[in-house]
């Protein structure tokens, strides 16, 4: 039983990442971040490596193969939020958009 929860555990981790990677191909279909918090983004990423870390130290190994999904995928969104912010102008709400808005 243990395994079957932990099983579906990871699932729901991976379907997490998941969103993250809807976000990314929106970004990349608009080719512009505006909107997307950088910050909100940053900090799952303290969330997830929090997550990876309790998971190796629990040997906790769905946690941990869960978060190191999420974390990839939320900082595909940093990184393209990064790249798609370049062009925009500095007057553009969206640099480093804190989510206020």
């Amino acid at each position: 039983m243990k395994e079957i929860i932990g099983i579906i555990f990871s699932m729901g981790l991976m379907a997490n990442a998941g969103l993250f990677v809807v976000q990314a191909v929106k970004i990349v279909r608009a080719r512009s971040s505006k909107g997307v918090s950088i910050f909100t983004f940053v900090g799952f990423s303290l969330l997830q490596i929090t997550g990876m870390l309790h998971g190796i130290f629990q040997q906790d190994w769905y946690l941990f193969t869960g978060m190191v999904a999420s974390f990839v995928a939320c900082n595909t969104v940093v990184v393209l939020s990064i790249i798609y912010r370049k062009g925009e102008t500095p007057g553009d709400a969206s640099t480093l958009n804190d989510g206020c808005e």
